[in-house]
């Protein structure tokens, strides 16, 4: 079982293969102009009329914001994204009167269906479509988001990005040089019981599941992503099998500037995580076990603070995009990982284009209710060394 090597449009995925963000080329983060998509000005007034069922009978629940849950220009933005690869090829698309979909049509469609998390056959009764064709056009848009919003989610690429990030994240609670928090998610599924394969989707918690793991920054912005493992798989395993892993442990990650704390003491870059990971030079997890020092305590719940920012992520990814909210019915297991990967693309989206849906949202902290703390035993030496000095360094106690 292994990671797919990147992205190519159309290309067929094994069951057992998964998407890793970390093995695809770093690309910069510039954002193309909003004006790339002149919009209509009459296209949501037209749209909004062909609006039927539940959603066009509540007062106010017409307007573009209830509907897509995101404001006109991120809209904008997402159409000039998709643009190229949505219209390169002429569609046959077609409402049930046989109008032809714009590019704004199928974009809106897309959207709803991941934002919503409603099925195709009430997506097609709201919109005036087959279902048929709301698949068609969902999947053509996730496509599309892979091949051109892969620049909304990469690892900091520079010394003072990544600076900033190790800045922010000390003001949360005071941990020096720390440059993310990592987290995971349970993706929950029904399937047949009575299909031998899909018992590797039977987790401990007694769901079919599948696993995304993500490292978030302090604005909860997603910087590396991995999803596709079988929730039967334990958290230790899933990072693991990660590139994150492999690169971090190769030198190729967190290897930038080490922070002296005092005389002949360093530390190195690390991420922190909670007690289901492996503690590891580069990755931080709590002191675990009855009878904590007061030392070690204080260090918890500066860890538990910071990596809050983890959890607030994931809980609004699923909030904000919840087609992977809830149960699932009968997901296509080669196309869920892509699925959930544009679910976080869209999520940095609204992150960086600073879209006024955000403030309207709560900052929960649970993602994978019905779901108990994992523990991980593995421990490495000289990684619980430099906890142990940092956790003196945060009380006053390290030896100037």
């Amino acid at each position: 079982m292994g990671p797919i090597k990147g992205f190519k449009r159309r290309k067929k995925a094994s069951d057992k293969k998964v998407f890793d963000q970390n093995v695809l080329p770093s690309s910069s983060t510039i954002v193309p102009s909003l004006g790339a998509q002149p919009q209509p000005l009459d296209w949501w007034d037209e749209f909004s009329k062909r609006i039927s069922g539940p959603l066009s009978q509540s007062k106010g629940s017409k307007s573009f914001e209830s509907v897509f849950r995101i404001s006109r220009k991120t809209f904008n933005y997402i159409c000039s994204l998709v643009k190229e690869d949505l219209m390169a090829r002429q569609s046959s698309y077609t409402d049930i009167n046989g109008k032809p979909l714009s590019l704004n049509d199928q974009v809106a469609v897309a959207l709803r269906r991941l934002s919503s998390g409603e099925s195709l056959s009430i997506i097609g009764d709201t919109f005036g479509m087959n279902q048929s064709t709301v698949s068609q056009i969902t999947w053509r848009f996730v496509e599309a988001m892979e091949e051109r919003g892969l620049h909304h989610l990469s690892w900091p690429s520079n010394v003072a990005e990544m600076e900033e990030i190790k800045s922010k994240f000390e003001k949360i609670r005071g941990l020096p040089n720390c440059c993310g928090a990592i987290d995971i998610t349970h993706v929950v599924m029904t399937l047949p019981t009575m299909d031998p394969s899909n018992h590797v989707w039977f987790d401990r918690e007694k769901n079919y599941s599948m696993i995304l793991q993500a490292v978030v920054d302090p604005e909860m912005r997603f910087r590396d992503v991995i999803a596709g493992w079988p929730g039967s798989l334990s958290d230790a395993i899933v990072l693991r099998s990660s590139g994150l892993f492999r690169l971090s442990e190769e030198g190729k990650r967190l290897n930038g500037k080490k922070l002296n704390i005092s005389e002949g003491t360093e530390i190195r870059e690390y991420i922190i995580g909670d007690a289901g990971f492996p503690l590891l030079p580069w990755l931080l997890t709590p002191y675990q076990g009855k009878g904590l020092s007061d030392l070690q305590i204080e260090f918890n719940k500066r860890h538990a603070a910071t990596r809050m920012v983890a959890q607030m992520a994931l809980a609004r990814l699923k909030e904000m995009w919840r087609i992977i909210h809830g149960v699932m019915w009968m997901p296509d297991r080669n196309r869920l990982p892509r699925i959930v990967l544009v679910c976080c693309l869209l999520h940095n989206i609204l992150i960086d284009l600073e879209d006024e849906a955000l403030d309207d949202m709560s900052l929960s902290h649970h993602h994978d209710i019905g779901y108990s703390r994992q523990n991980c035993e593995s421990s490495d030496q000289s990684a619980s060394i430099m906890r142990d000095k940092l956790a003196l360094y945060l009380t006053g106690k390290l030896p100037p």
